[in-house]
């Protein structure tokens, strides 16, 4: 900021000024703005709605009602009032907080989807065990990528690699140690080998989508492309 304040001044003689802010971070000192799969970001082609809610939805007990103050337009009195929230009841707060942040990026109309698929999801609502389409889920607003019948053919595609082209790790060894550390599922079924592949029988007969979950807040669909 300085060098570019002074080459400002030196093109065309003008005074020009550099402002800076504290770093926000969080309340154990990490600087905001990662997950495990990587960076916040605003596009939702780069970060799906959904994923963007959850990063505000999974903020801790601690920081939540400084995130509302400092990331939502909602009055302070009713800030306040989400404040005295205590226990299992401030999960309230972060689900306002999640939607309020999410509404003033992507706007309100993905918000019932996002519940809906939330609901589905974890919310304790039908299972079913491969995590194919069989229309128990709502999906909708997860990550999505497609692979083709091509692909699968053979020994099929690496979870591994699924996970990172979804946006559920990081890099192939941030996937891996999500395998073994035992946060990895298809469906409902734990993954265990960091070497196994998807293959088209993990699809079933009339399936055209599995869901890979990482952990329990994160997931992602695998579409077949007949």
């Amino acid at each position: 900021m300085v060098s570019g304040t002074e080459l400002g001044r030196r093109v065309d003689s003008r005074r020009l000024f550099a402002l800076t802010a504290p770093l926000i971070t969080t309340s154990d000192g990490k600087k905001m703005g990662k997950t495990a799969g990587g960076a916040i970001w605003l596009n939702s082609d780069r970060l799906s709605e959904y994923d963007y809610w959850q990063f505000w939805r999974n903020t801790s007990d601690e920081d939540v009602v400084r995130f509302l103050k400092l990331f939502t337009e909602l009055p302070l009195e009713e800030i306040g009032a989400l404040e005295q929230l205590k226990g299992a009841d401030i999960n309230k707060a972060k689900v306002v907080l999640a939607d309020e942040a999410t509404a003033l990026l992507h706007g309100r109309d993905c918000l019932k989807k996002i519940h809906d698929t939330a609901k589905s999801m974890f919310g304790g609502g039908a299972k079913n065990k491969k995590g194919g389409g069989g229309g128990a889920q709502n999906t909708d607003s997860l990550p999505r990528i497609a692979v083709t019948a091509e692909e699968m053919e053979g020994d099929g595609v690496r979870f591994a690699d699924l996970f990172l082209r979804l946006g559920l790790a990081s890099s192939k060894k941030d996937a891996r140690r999500l395998i073994q550390g035992g946060g990895a599922r298809l469906g409902d079924d734990k993954i265990t080998d960091d070497a196994a592949a998807l293959t088209l029988d993990d699809f079933g007969d009339d399936a055209n989508e599995v869901t890979l979950r990482a952990g329990k807040k994160r997931a992602g669909v695998v579409e077949l492309e007949k």
